[in-house]
């Protein structure tokens, strides 16, 4: 890739992608006005150009070269079958394409469709996924809504994506297997891509946004006798600091912990003899 020409990054302009992959660059720093029928846009301070695209074709933009890098869905990347370079798992987007069959059918695995019908908007992962499981079944390639195939008569099973499983249960589903796990990922064409300075510097930047989300910045005062106590229930990304106060009984404890952990972590560190605890978010994590 040539360092002569700006960084062209292709994004979902619709979907469940869409305004999560925006937020993700506006919390790395990346300073871009957006117009209401966005079509593509240029960063103000970083070599980047934001160009809009349906979901399904940002694989294939890359692929092609027609842009840099892509934001999208693993599950797509994989379906597609594009020999594209992965860069970073981008924390959002999380879902499952699953297998599902009617809630009244007595099919409890793959084994069991042989024969069968199966509707889905991902044929050549459904196909790879019976071949592997020696299942000879015929694969039904449909758009829109899969999940009301059973219901019509058209298929006896459905592989479609599943982030609650809601959708499933409204419309008498139940999983039976799971073919793939996605999320949103950053892909690029080529190694050459990946390697570009520009490029290093974007990822950086992505990646500690992702590296923050979900975490704190905890900071207290205990005991200096509770130190191997409270280091056990706090290990940090590289284990807690440790600094000494006026009080010479006394130290000042900083470490990273999980947002989930602080019901857990809060009342067993008091215990251990913490007080002063102070909790703030973090931003961004840099390596």
């Amino acid at each position: 890739m040539s360092a002569t020409h700006r960084l062209r990054l292709a994004l979902p302009t619709k979907g469940r992608l869409a305004e999560p992959a925006v937020a993700l660059l506006r919390d790395a720093g990346v300073d871009v006005e957006l117009s209401e029928r966005r079509l593509s846009a240029v960063a103000r301070n970083v070599d980047l150009e934001l160009l809009f695209v349906r979901t399904g074709d940002v694989a294939e933009y890359v692929r092609d070269g027609i842009v840099d890098l892509g934001l999208t869905g693993q599950d797509l990347v994989a379906e597609r079958g594009d020999r594209l370079e992965p860069i970073l798992d981008l924390g959002f987007g999380a879902c499952s394409l699953v297998l599902a069959v009617p809630t009244g059918r007595e099919i409890e695995s793959v084994d069991g469709l042989t024969g069968c019908r199966i509707a889905t908007t991902f044929p050549r992962l459904t196909r790879e996924f019976l071949e592997r499981h020696g299942v000879q079944a015929q694969v039904i390639e449909v758009t829109g809504a899969v999940e009301v195939t059973p219901q019509l008569g058209v298929a006896d099973a459905v592989v479609d994506l599943v982030a609650s499983g809601s959708t499933l249960r409204v419309n008498g589903l139940r999983p039976i297997a799971t073919l793939l796990e996605s999320q949103a990922v950053l892909v690029a064409g080529s190694r050459a891509t990946v390697e570009d300075p520009r490029v290093v510097a974007l990822t950086a930047m992505l990646s500690s946004v992702v590296e923050a989300r979900g975490k704190e910045y905890m900071m207290m005062n205990a005991p200096a006798a509770s130190i191997d106590r409270i280091r056990d229930l706090i290990p940090g990304l590289s284990g807690p600091t440790v600094m000494p106060l006026a009080d010479p009984t006394m130290i000042a404890i900083h470490s990273v912990v999980e947002r989930r952990e602080l019901w857990r972590l809060v009342p067993a560190l008091k215990e251990a003899g913490a007080r002063d605890i102070l909790i703030v978010p973090i931003e961004k994590v840099i390596r």
